[in-house]
């Protein structure tokens, strides 16, 4: 009998009165397939009606916690097929998202490790986002031919000024700390603190009939430490950012920054620059315009675009994009993507707008996003830097 290797890239664990989701795929860096995406999502929303269950632990084995999704697996997938086979993988990772950040009971996610695109996904709306020194976030998509998701438009449009935008376009990295200065996370632990933490939390939940989110928070503080931002950290040049992202096009905010480059020696400008060159052109307008309107939009709304935008990548409506930078950074590795437009000023209004049509006419297999309507959390802390 043949074994079912991948019967243990997500386990569940149930201890009294919380369950464990444990990404248990570190060889893969815990990227999310279709399976595990699939799994997670009919395990949540079993505990979610199970009166028994007072709290969700999300965390992961290795030393990464999730470094998004499984692209090359999709790639293949999709080469073998037609393209809404990988509209099906996103249908499923953005519903697993929005039943995470509509979820009504509390959540705890351990981000010891890297976590970017699909993992900030599944985690950014937890109620406790717990960093450590190893802790390191960034959303690469516009490097690989896409732009960022899983929510991005919602959740780095409310970041501070136009830090969003930065993130987004530029793929740039955040430490733990600068990720509770920003509120993406909420408690600073050290590593080596965070399995007596989670010791004391699961023996909170287990001997209280009514575990509120306050005593949660009152135990977790007890571990959290106060940590400062560096110096050069990205939160002391939000001015700079502000500065050059607030550019109504993707050709004002480089050339902001390029003017930037001439008056300032910072590190941050010259790598900002060399990531807008190097990124997918569509892929920088399409999540320029979608994070812009993602301000005045709820969560639901936000997916619905990016799914429609991701969409139409997939079926190569306006280029091929998404496949050539699955090609050059994930299959060959020669990351040197040829893209098509390949330049800014070739990325026209019209092909933003068309990739953002939600319009699949020449197409019955495409199936539109259905999400249902859920009251948003109510119980996501702020930060604690």
């Amino acid at each position: 009998m043949a074994l079912d290797t991948k019967a243990h890239e997500v386990i569940f664990e149930e201890i009294t009165g919380a369950r464990k989701v444990i990404l248990n795929r570190p060889k893969k860096l815990n990227s999310l397939n279709y399976e595990m995406l699939r799994k997670m999502y009919e395990k949540l929303k079993a505990y979610e009606n199970d009166p028994t269950v007072k709290l969700i632990i999300l965390k992961a084995n290795g030393k990464v916690f999730c470094c998004g999704g499984d692209l090359t697996s999709a790639y293949i997938f999709v080469a073998l097929g037609h393209w809404s086979f990988g509209a099906s993988y996103y249908r499923k990772e953005f519903c697993l998202d929005y039943l995470l950040a509509t979820y009504k009971k509390p959540s705890l996610a351990i981000l010891d490790g890297h976590v970017m695109g699909g993992g900030v996904g599944i985690s950014i709306h937890s109620t406790f986002r717990i960093v450590t020194e190893n802790t390191v976030f960034v959303m690469p998509e516009v490097l690989i031919g896409l732009f960022p998701d899983v929510g991005a438009s919602y959740f780095l449009s409310r970041l501070l000024g136009f830090f969003g935008e930065y993130i987004g376009l530029t793929g740039a990295r955040l430490n733990g700390v600068e990720m509770l200065a920003f509120g993406l996370g909420t408690h600073f632990i050290p590593s080596k603190k965070i399995k007596s933490m989670e010791n004391s939390i699961e023996k909170m939940v287990a001997s209280s009939d009514s575990s509120s989110v306050a005593t949660m928070s009152m135990i977790i503080n007890e571990f959290a430490q106060e940590v400062n931002l560096k110096p050069d950290s990205a939160y002391s040049r939000l001015d700079m950012v502000n500065q050059c992202f607030c550019g109504k096009t993707c050709e004002e905010i480089l050339s902001s920054l390029e003017r930037l480059a001439l008056q300032v020696q910072e590190k941050w400008v010259q790598e900002a620059i060399t990531s807008m060159k190097s990124a997918n052109p569509l892929g920088l307008k399409l999540f320029l315009k979608i994070i812009r309107e993602g301000r005045s939009k709820n969560f639901k709304q936000c997916l619905e675009t990016e799914y429609v935008g991701i969409s139409h990548l997939l079926g190569r409506t306006i280029s091929n994009n998404f496949y050539e930078g699955s090609r050059a950074m994930l299959i060959d590795k020669d990351k040197k993507p040829q893209w098509v437009p390949s330049k800014l000023e070739d990325v026209s209004d019209e092909m933003v707008a068309k990739c953002l049509a939600r319009s699949f006419t020449d197409d019955d297999d495409w199936l539109p996003l259905q999400l249902p309507s859920r009251s948003n959390r109510t119980d996501v802390f702020a930060s604690k830097l």
